[in-house]
């Protein structure tokens, strides 16, 4: 019987990443697995554009905020969620690209499980799969449980 010991759930903090972080917390309630939650953000702040730039001390501040609301958005989201069990979560913000991040994680973490919704942000429709969890299960190397 497959008994996932470390748990990694990817959130856009969208209503469909509640559905996945319940779910990856009731799995890892099951098999005291370890779990990680981990938000990507994926647009930098730009230091210039076509017609103006602003300092690049400015450029890395607006960042680091940005990064740093993205990881109260997810202590939120999960504590919101799943309440005290939060606590036992290791929670991170990376920058890049979603699914190529997702999956350094997992390997860095040596995760046996990813938990990820099956749509995003976007929610392009009932019936296709998102991009972000395409790649995913594309290029996992350990078990994927999409999350409707």
């Amino acid at each position: 019987m497959f008994k996932p010991s470390k748990i990694l759930i990817p959130t856009d903090m969208s209503d469909h990443a509640d559905k996945a972080i319940r779910q990856g917390f009731e799995i890892a309630s099951q098999f005291g697995s370890e779990v990680f939650v981990l938000h990507v953000v994926q647009d930098h702040v730009t230091q210039c554009t076509v017609d103006y730039c602003i300092d690049v001390k400015l450029a890395d501040e607006l960042q680091k905020q940005v990064m740093e609301g993205a990881r109260e958005g997810i202590r939120k989201q999960v504590e919101r969620l799943v309440g005290e069990d939060a606590a036992k979560a290791t929670l991170d913000v990376k920058d890049g690209v979603p699914y190529d991040m997702i999956l350094k994680e997992a390997e860095e973490r040596a995760a046996d499980l990813i938990v990820i919704s099956s749509l995003g942000t976007t929610g392009l429709g009932k019936y296709l799969i998102g991009s972000v969890a395409r790649h995913v299960l594309l290029g996992a190397k350990c078990s994927v449980l999409l999350v409707r």
